[in-house]
């Protein structure tokens, strides 16, 4: 019987890696491949995709003996796909309140499955959705749809309905107070009242946890510089989510604000708007990353139909939002792309290349943070991030160089996720 045992467990442990070896292999044609670790550009490569997997990547003409499926991007720039640490798949552009109070749940999950495709088509083949805004936990159910392959999207990191203090940003406000409104968040005072919140979100799912310590643009009531959560309940967040291996995300835009979660131990600052010379320090310091959100700004400032209030607010900080971002760079603050996908429509994310250019950074830095940076933000420096044996066969490719005009790749052409093609233009 105990060799029955041992035959039997030593059949189990070989079976992914039989699996592996007899999946189908596909041959890819690249005519250049950016390096985004090095800027260097490679031309004439074969990268040989093994199951979900990248076996091996060598120049042209390696594998001549090759049979099997063969994809010619011969005249196309290849790019391991993108990554957005900043989007919100269950919201569309418009009225925050009208959305998380006139549309249903399941609808907005719906939506949300929609809008999942519609990235990954656009080269996005990984996401940290921060937050549904009160669409209960349908952000785990589309990310494990996604994971079951039953809806196409991008890998997916959740931050459920995130967690807020009572009249803060994330939460309603401005309506007659006998009206029992839900809160775009889970609202919680107090050090274990979020203790018990975070508590709550891993429960049912949640990937990463999102705290909000300032105010911010687009609700009434609060302002971008004024602080909401304390660094003791940020704390307490931090160091629960970390006895279950998650991070923290910080919605932080004032610098009290800010460098409270950095005391506190947050892997990220998101927007970080009015961030200031002493934070930059911090971050930089702790290793701390910021995602700017650049693309929302923009997008907030060119529409006609957001209330007065937002617009104010952002004209107010967007110039010093600029200005504070150069900074971090050059101090050597990380910096990871997000966007806040759903404050204007999906699909578009790779907007934020160009915008970080605008700003001072190179085409690299701005590729490197919507890939390799934003993979260890991640956690998932192993599996993505960049083209390598062993990582995952996420791919996309589109014409033009990058590195002179970071526009190209808001036209991809080709999206592979995990060895399936999910869009190939060239085909048609």
């Amino acid at each position: 019987m105990r060799h029955l045992i041992l035959c039997t467990f030593g059949i189990l442990l070989s079976l992914p890696l039989w699996a592996q070896s007899n999946s189908p292999v596909i041959l890819i044609k690249a005519g250049h491949v950016l390096d985004v670790k090095t800027g260097q550009m490679l031309n004439d490569r074969e990268i040989l995709v093994q199951g979900d997997r990248i076996r091996s990547m060598g120049a042209a003409g390696s594998n001549r003996d090759f049979k099997g499926t063969v994809i010619d991007l011969s005249r196309a720039t290849v790019l391991p796909g993108l990554i957005d640490c900043h989007t919100h798949l269950f919201l569309h552009p418009g009225i925050l309140e009208e959305q998380a109070t006139k549309e249903t749940a399941t609808y907005r999950t719906l939506i949300a499955g929609v809008n999942a495709r519609k990235t990954l088509e656009a080269g996005f083949t990984a996401l940290r959705d921060l937050g549904n805004e009160g669409a209960d936990f349908g952000d785990v159910s589309v990310r494990d749809a996604i994971n079951n392959g039953f809806i196409p999207g991008p890998r997916l990191q959740v931050a459920t309905r995130a967690i807020a203090m009572t009249g803060s940003h994330d939460d309603i406000k401005g309506y007659n107070f006998e009206l029992h409104l839900p809160g775009f968040s889970m609202i919680a005072d107090g050090p274990d009242e979020v203790r018990k919140a975070v508590r709550t979100q891993i429960k049912y799912g949640a990937d990463i946890i999102k705290v909000y310590a300032t105010g911010g643009i687009m609700t009434p009531g609060d302002e971008p510089e004024y602080s909401e959560f304390t660094e003791q309940e940020i704390r307490v967040a931090v160091e629960e989510a970390a006895h279950q291996g998650r991070k923290v995300a910080a919605h932080a835009m004032g610098p009290q604000g800010i460098k409270n979660a950095v005391r506190a131990g947050v892997a990220s600052i998101e927007h970080g708007d009015l961030i200031d010379d002493e934070a930059i320090r911090m971050m930089a310091a702790k290793h701390v990353y910021l995602v700017p959100t650049l693309t929302a700004g923009d997008e907030i400032l060119k529409s006609p139909n957001l209330p007065d209030f937002a617009l104010r607010k952002m004209r107010r900080v967007a110039d010093i939002q600029k200005t504070g971002l150069l900074k971090a760079v050059k101090a050597g603050v990380p910096i990871a792309l997000g966007t806040d996908a759903g404050d204007f429509p999906h699909g578009q994310n790779a907007r934020e290349f160009a915008l970080m250019v605008d700003v001072g950074m190179t085409p690299l830095q701005a590729l490197q943070a919507g890939t390799i940076n934003a993979a260890e933000l991640l956690g998932w420096s192993d599996r993505m991030g960049a083209l390598e044996p062993g990582k995952f066969a996420d791919i996309i490719a589109f014409e033009g160089d990058p590195l002179r005009d970071v526009h190209v790749l808001e036209h991809v052409h080709f999206v592979m996720k995990g060895g399936v093609v999910v869009k190939n233009d060239w085909a048609r």
